[in-house]
């Protein structure tokens, strides 16, 4: 039971910021029943039957899944269509927040490159889920399970070719490693370090600001080299998930720089260096000092 209450609260966190409420979805249609697909509770047979979420742009992918569904073009039942404004409103902790929950795989579709209603979403779309891909390749979990496509209203048929493909995908790669009652709980640790690792500041604005400062220039009309971006993107993603790490070993208990190293595998002197940074971001804090061993501990900011 409180497992469930649980997952409630987080569907409910999740839906709140996708701006899903009983507003403008039924209540039915909201945590009970994604709760409900996300245990996989459907589904009685022993063969694979892939839980696959779909993010759709209201105003090109979501009307080609209509159009399907009006033209009575098939496509696989395992997917459950969340509707969104914009591609680009799926931040990357909301879908690695779905993994952690047990789905299978993710599908964001949103408009083609210069069709979007927005005009620019789904550029920051692709610069964010791009970045997605990379934490999960880093913490272990295969980016192919998550695809980004755009479909315009009228390509209902390529919607279904698409679904069709994802589908058979997912089953190649088999089961999400976290789901069902036994979870592979290292990766289901690591994933939860890359979802707090991608509600970082910098990460997220750049992830977001990548199109504009590699297309249009920053407020001094200076353009920023792609390849450089991507890799300050990249380093600054390593330092993030090293700082979650050594979070997460804290959370353990009050450890010594060496012992968070040994846990970590890391050197002593980044996991140093790091515990500053986290020390200033209130989220460390020195416990007791044994012997000349300074011991330091998780506080809460």
């Amino acid at each position: 039971m409180q497992l469930v209450l649980l997952r409630l609260f987080l569907w409910g966190k999740i839906l709140r910021q996708l701006g899903l409420t009983k507003k403008n979805l039924g209540e039915k249609e909201t945590r009970p029943h994604l709760l409900e697909f996300c245990e996989g509770s459907g589904n009685l047979s022993d063969e694979f039957d892939p839980k696959i979420i779909g993010y759709l742009c209201n105003w090109c992918c979501y009307a080609g899944a209509d159009l399907a569904g009006v033209s009575r073009i098939q496509y696989p039942h395992n997917i459950r269509i969340i509707r969104i404004m914009c591609s680009s409103r799926i931040e990357p902790s909301i879908i690695i927040e779905m993994f952690i929950q047990g789905i299978d795989g993710i599908f964001i579709g949103g408009c083609h490159p210069g069709d979007c209603h927005y005009i620019e979403g789904n550029y920051h779309t692709e610069n964010r889920i791009e970045m997605t891909k990379k934490l999960l390749e880093r913490v272990g979990l295969n980016p192919e399970r998550l695809r980004l496509e755009w479909v315009s209203a009228s390509e209902s048929n390529r919607f279904a070719k698409v679904m069709k493909e994802m589908s058979q995908k997912i089953k190649e790669l088999g089961p999400n490693p976290v789901s069902g009652n036994s979870p592979n709980l290292k990766i289901l640790e690591q994933l939860i370090i890359a979802r707090n690792a991608a509600d970082d500041f910098r990460l997220r604005l750049l992830s977001g600001k990548a199109y504009i400062l590699t297309e249009k220039g920053n407020v001094y009309n200076k353009k920023i080299e792609e390849e450089r971006l991507k890799d300050t993107l990249e380093e600054i993603m390593d330092e993030e998930l090293l700082r979650q790490r050594i979070l997460s070993s804290l959370l353990k208990k009050a450890q010594s720089v060496k012992e968070i190293a040994l846990d970590i595998n890391c050197p002593s002197k980044s996991v140093l260096e790091h515990l500053v940074v986290l020390r200033d971001r209130g989220l460390v804090g020195l416990e007791k000092i044994e012997g000349s061993s300074p011991i330091y501990n998780y506080t809460q900011k």
